[in-house]
Order: C-alpha cells, then structure tokens, then sequence
C-alpha cells in the first residue's frame, strides 16, 4: 500500500492531509513549525504506515525547508508541485475560487496519486552543495546591496560633485570611496596635493589614471549650488559609505569562500557526488566563470545529474512556449518562457553573453541569429540552447572542453 501526504507549507504552522491508495482521508492536522511538533508528526506519520516510510510519497509546493528535510531524513519520498499548476488542480474540488490551508494539503495528496508523473522529485544535496547554494545566494544579496548603495552615493554626488563621478565607476572602484573622505567636498578637493592622490592610487594599485589627471579634475569648478547643499549632501554620502564597504566586503568574502570550495570539488577523486566531479568539467566551459558556474551546480542539480537537455532548457527559460488555437492550419504563436528558475535564467544568459565574445563558434552562431533579424535576447538564448548541448556533452564523456576539439569536428565557416 502507498500512503500520499500532502502538505500546505506556512510560517508558523503547516496542514498537513494523509491519504491511503483508495484516496481515503486517514489523517488531517496542522503541524507547529517546532521540532517536538515536528518529530511528533513523523512518528505518528510511521505508526501510521506501520514503519514503512519508504511507502510514503509527499507532496508540497516548496522544495527546502524543514518538512521537506524531515521527510528525506526518515526515508519518505518527496515531491514539489509548481504553485500555478496547485491552483489548476484546486479548481477540481472548488469551483467557487475558495482558498484554504487544509484543502490545499487534501488536493496535493490527492493529485499526487492520480496525476503522479506531473510532480518532480526532490532529493538532498550535499552538506557541501548547501553550503554553495547559500555563499551563490549571498553573493547576490551583496551585489544587489553593492548597487543600491552605490546609486544612491552617486544621486548625491550629482547634486553637488560630478567631478568625483567623472574619475569612474562607483560600483566596483573602492580607492574612489578613500578619495571622497579625504576630499567631500569641491572645495576640500582643492587642498589635496599630488603626492596625497598619488598615495591613494598607489595604495589601490591603480594604473589607469593617474594622480596628475585626478588632480586636474578635482580643481574644475564646481556646479554653482545654494548655501548648505554640499554640506548636506556630504554627510548623506558619509554614512553610506561605512554600509557600502560592508556590502562589498562581504561579496569579497562570498566570492573567496565559492573559489575555494570549487576548487575542492575540482580536487575530489573519490567523492560519490557526481556533481563534485562535474564542477570542473563545467568550469571549463568557456563564458561561465565561478558565479554562474556556483548557480547551476545548486539549481539545477537533479538536471545535471540526469544529463537532462530537456529539463535544462525549461529550467533555464531557453524552450519558448507555443500557442496555437483554431486546428493545425492555424498559425504558431512562439513567445519566451517566463515560468522559469530566474536564477538560473540569470546565470545561462551571462553564460552565452559571454561566450559570444570569447567562442568563435557562439560568436558567429549570434551574428547569424542577429542577421536573421533575431533581438539580442533572442539570439543568446539561441546560443545558450545550443551551448546546453555542448555542455552535457562534456559532462558525459567526463573530459574538459576542447575548444580545438570542437573546432575540428564542426569547421567554422570561411
């Protein structure tokens, strides 16, 4: 016998419904979100099936979380339903659009056991596969900080001192933060001295400007502000500063932790993760680099291990979606796929972004797309579809990539 568990996940408390093979309710309640509830419920839940948690198949719409890993841990098996196709399913039991927590749990039990094959499996990773998934997830959250500091620096800089902002970008260049404390101000800028700016860039290692040049912007003539503006403005840059360096060093810091751990999944001989093995193989690719590369082993894992093209493209947003009404000899409609892991989406459109520039392959497959009148959009993600195939070719035959390979197997054109 197979027992179908549907779970509605929530914040502090989850619904839970238990259902035998017959689609008999044998158990509906809510569970706290606390570990003695939640142990509780699991022993209730194997007195329940009489220890054979293997018989058990679960279902909810998240895909982490603690329900989630209580399952796995005691030998359950989990399943995860998209949100949007929950809600097709609700319609079956209520027609009237009525929401609730315990029906939401009765029909994924109940869709879990008629409509088995439109759930997707879920499994652990590795304690070193999570530890990735939250330093990728956290470098995002610093980038995203980095920026939004940065643009609200330079909204202030606008108001009184574009002079600063002319010297470079304010996102990814720190010696300018140190150049601002030391001069706030257009009139405090005309204190300083070419031996202290040539400190500064020295201290930095910066060799693309030098302090002559700074020295002469600094002492244009600033934009004719009323009395108090650039004191004001000042200060407001002053305190974003501390939060500024802060956000970039914890990116700093992100960045070095994912090396380093990428690089120990590159050193693994005799792990039997398959994925660890993988980490090297995909970092050879040419265009995806350490940030996407972390990505796609942590979101698309169950993929990657199965050699998926299939999933890879709907996971990543390359497989448009069709429409079509009115009978076969009516027109196609192709548009883009949005219901997609936006993460990922990010990450294989840097991938084939970048590739277009350093893979003579990728580059001339984007110029032929461009010609035929493709937009920029439409033309990476035709890279990406066939880059996608590039890539678990590699993965199968377990050998990094080989450009001259490739090149000798399919000549570029003249």
């Amino acid at each position: 016998m197979t027992f179908y568990v549907g779970i509605d996940w929530g914040a502090k408390c989850h619904a839970v419904c238990v259902l035998d093979d017959q689609g008999e309710r044998l158990l509906e309640q809510e569970v706290r979100h606390r570990g003695e509830d939640v142990h509780a419920f699991i022993e209730k839940l194997r007195e329940l099936v009489g220890g054979e948690m293997s018989s058990v198949s679960a279902a909810m719409e998240t895909t982490h979380g603690v329900m989630v890993e209580a399952l796995l841990e005691c030998g359950a098996n989990v399943y995860s339903l998209n949100p949007k196709q929950l809600d097709r399913f609700r319609d079956r039991y209520s027609v009237s659009g009525a929401k609730d927590d315990a029906l939401d749990a009765y029909v994924l039990a109940a869709s879990l056991r008629t409509d088995f094959q439109l759930f997707r499996r879920l499994s652990l990773p590795t304690p070193a596969l999570m530890t990735l998934t939250a330093l990728s997830r956290s470098y995002e959250v610093a980038i995203d900080q980095v920026v939004s500091l940065s643009n609200q620096v330079c909204e202030q800089l606008r108001r009184y001192y574009p002079q600063m902002l002319e010297l470079g970008d304010w996102h990814d260049n720190s010696w300018l933060w140190v150049l601002f404390k030391a001069a706030p101000t257009p009139q405090s800028a005309r204190k300083l001295t070419r031996q202290k700016i040539g400190n500064i860039l020295k201290a930095r290692h910066i060799r693309r400007i030098s302090a002559e040049q700074v020295y002469q912007k600094l002492r244009e003539k600033p934009l004719p502000v009323a009395p108090g503006v650039a004191d004001a403005a000042a200060l407001r840059v002053k305190s974003l500063l501390p939060m500024l360096e802060v956000a970039d060093a914890q990116r700093a810091e992100c960045d070095r932790q994912m090396k380093s751990l990428l690089a120990s999944f590159s050193a693994e001989t005799d792990s039997p993760e398959r994925l660890h093995h993988d980490a090297a193989l995909l970092l050879s690719l040419p265009g995806i680099g350490i940030h996407n590369g972390a990505v796609m082993l942590t979101e698309a894992r169950e993929a990657l291990q199965a050699r998926d093209y299939q999933s890879l493209r709907r996971l990543a947003g390359v497989a448009p979606v069709s429409k079509r009404t009115g009978g076969r000899s009516s027109r196609v409609h192709v548009h883009r796929r949005l219901a997609c892991n936006h993460r990922l989406r990010e990450a294989f459109y840097h991938y084939g972004r970048v590739a277009t520039r350093c893979d003579p392959r990728a580059k001339q497959h984007y110029r032929e797309l461009r010609a035929r009148g493709h937009s920029h959009g439409r033309a990476v993600r035709g890279v990406v579809d066939r880059l996608l195939k590039v890539m678990l070719a590699v993965l199968r035959s377990a050998q990094p990539y080989d450009p001259e390979r490739r090149l000798k197997k399919a000549p570029l054109a003249a």
